[in-house]
């Protein structure tokens, strides 16, 4: 099954953010891993259309869904990564559910939103199909919303409320930076949050997704009733690896 498909199933996906190995030797090797989904990291990461269209290309094949995590809801035609061949997409700093609303328009065709049209790309393998086509896209995109700041927590429940949106995120470093508890991930403020975001996508039928630190925080939040986790990035899983690895030479 496909990632959304494993959703909408009530299932827990597994994948890994890409901060900086955009290399298309990144893909198989997830895949052989039984992950379900790569995010490439378009905010923080060194990552532009052009790189973007390559990462995509190199997880044809596998099993991944590849997602284009993006600078801020309004840098980019949102709907333009999606032509390029990537089939969700994650949008940070979303606070209202309006802009909410605004961002699943950007990525479902008409009558469900206002996606521009343009067939025989890449989104559609090079090739022209008929009017089944467009409902199945709007079925398979992926679209996750990253909660990070107070005012998204304010509106938390109408935000997860929008037909469309499929993961609730939390970006905890960014929260805890707003709420001025700097990465206190044990603060008794941001363990409600995280409470109240799975708590409200529980209610209204999506998935609460979260990049936990190591295994251990990852089974902590898998219980908690997280189900769509990176597994770390590829900048820690590899700088972890290779430390740990170094280390046992001692």
């Amino acid at each position: 099954m496909t990632m959304k498909q494993k959703l909408q199933a009530g299932e827990t996906v597994y994948g890994q953010m890409i901060l900086d190995l955009f290399t298309p030797g990144v893909a198989p090797i997830l895949h052989h891993a039984g992950l379900d989904f790569v995010i490439y990291d378009m905010e923080h990461g060194r990552c532009g259309y052009e790189l973007l269209s390559q990462m995509v290309t190199s997880c044809r094949g596998t099993r991944l869904t590849p997602i284009a995590r993006v600078p801020d809801v309004y840098a980019y035609p949102v709907a333009r990564l999606l032509d390029i061949g990537a089939k969700g997409v994650m949008i940070p700093r979303l606070e209202t559910p309006e802009q909410m609303q605004d961002a699943v328009a950007q990525l479902k065709y008409p009558p469900r939103g206002k996606r521009g049209v343009a067939l025989g790309l890449a989104h559609d393998d090079y090739h022209a199909q008929g009017a089944p086509y467009f409902e199945k896209a709007n079925d398979e995109t992926v679209v996750i919303a990253i909660i990070e700041t107070p005012k998204a927590l304010e509106n938390l429940d109408a935000i997860v409320a929008t037909p469309g949106l499929d993961i609730a995120w939390m970006g905890h470093f960014d929260l805890t930076v707003s709420l001025g508890i700097p990465a206190q991930f044990d603060h008794p403020v941001f363990l409600q949050a995280m409470d109240s975001l799975v708590a409200a996508c529980r209610k209204h039928g999506i998935a609460a997704g979260f990049l936990p630190a190591n295994a251990d925080d990852m089974r902590h939040w898998l219980a908690k009733g997280f189900r769509a986790i990176s597994l770390g990035s590829d900048v820690g899983v590899y700088s972890r690896g290779i430390s740990e690895f170094r280390k046992a030479a001692n």
